[in-house]
């Protein structure tokens, strides 16, 4: 077993060669919390919303009832897809710049090793169950557009329309007034030198995904990460959520890993797989999210020193410990829990602020 990286050393290695004088201070980030430990069976969701304790409430149902963790994160995942108010994910998630919303998810299951996935899959509310039948019945991991839409419907899928009065207004108030959208550099290029200076970053682009993540009373792992991607994104555009590795990783020896934020800078880094490998070295699930914002921060360091990524890692290990960790500019991430302690939320550290 590797000898874990300490996080003074990691900056110094680092920072010191590849930042130009960038100061640890800049983002205050401290990252004492070891996270928390739980009992199992255990379920986590990214959301900390309403639909997201109902969706922890209904995977609990099959846990405690001593079902499989992969049956848990299928339908506790199903019960966000559907929620019309959730802009994030599924029915009612935000389209993309032609209007149609397309639908990313993937989910692996820890005891078997075996994975699926579908992306830009239109007209399925539940892309989270279309993964499962392509883990399960295929020898594939992941489809994409029509073919994942034909397989859908193969199974009995119904095509329906994923918009919602309240997303295609949103996207409609974005068309009327948009200044700006993907096209052109990467975010981390923009205002430099080699490029356009001052290029405007879109002012109201959104992106919200979900992980769900379970460990059962036999000690097995899964995981879902499920999304309608980015808002207003070019159509086909695919994110990390349906990557295994990069928004899903699950070892059924170690733990599982989830990401939310900016694809792009999530697939770059592998940072789900980053997050499991770092637990397993003996990094509690709190500190490895916090490694893998380091990591990212590190790399963009060398090209953009003042430029990092909005992400959201999540992550829990068969032990019950769990972690979370962004990088926004304010506020702390937060995620529902649901184990034989009963219903709770987790909240966990900001490493651009440093709060914990």
């Amino acid at each position: 077993m590797r000898t874990a990286l300490s996080r003074r050393n990691f900056f110094n290695q680092s920072f010191g060669l590849a930042a130009g004088g960038v100061l640890l201070r800049n983002f205050g980030f401290k990252g004492r919390s070891r996270g928390r430990g739980l009992s199992t069976p255990l379920i986590v969701t990214s959301h900390p919303n309403e639909t997201g304790r109902r969706a922890m409430e209904v995977g609990w149902e099959i846990l405690s009832a001593g079902g499989r963790a992969i049956d848990a994160v299928e339908q506790a995942t199903n019960v966000i897809e559907v929620d019309p108010e959730d802009m994030s994910v599924g029915y009612g998630g935000l389209p993309n710049e032609d209007g149609v919303v397309q639908l990313d998810a993937s989910i692996m299951d820890g005891r078997t090793y075996n994975a699926g996935a579908v992306a830009s899959l239109e007209n399925i509310k539940t892309p989270s169950s279309v993964a499962r039948l392509v883990m399960d019945r295929t020898d594939h991991v992941m489809l994409v557009g029509p073919g994942a839409l034909e397989f859908a419907r193969s199974f009995g899928f119904e095509e329906e329309d994923l918009t919602t009065e309240k997303s295609r207004q949103r996207w409609l108030d974005w068309r009327e007034n948009r200044g700006d959208d993907d096209w052109g550099p990467p975010d981390h290029l923009r205002g430099l030198p080699e490029t356009e200076a001052g290029m405007p970053r879109p002012s109201v682009h959104e992106h919200g995904t979900v992980n769900v993540l379970a460990v059962d009373s036999y000690g097995d792992v899964a995981g879902i990460t499920s999304t309608s991607g980015l808002s207003w994104k070019i159509p086909g555009r695919i994110g990390d959520s349906p990557i295994i590795g990069a928004g899903l990783y699950v070892d059924n020896e170690v733990g599982a890993a989830g990401a939310t934020g900016r694809g792009e800078d999530v697939i770059k880094s592998c940072a789900s797989y980053y997050i499991v490998l770092r637990m397993r070295d003996g990094r509690s699930p709190q500190e490895a999210c916090e490694d893998a914002l380091e990591m990212i921060r590190e790399k963009y360091a060398r090209v953009n020193p003042e430029f990092m990524p909005g992400e959201k890692f999540v992550a829990i290990n068969r032990a019950g410990e769990i972690g979370a960790a962004w990088s926004y500019s304010g506020g702390r991430p937060t995620m529902s829990i649901r184990s034989a302690d009963g219903p709770d939320t987790f909240t966990g550290t900001n490493f651009r602020t440093g709060e914990d």
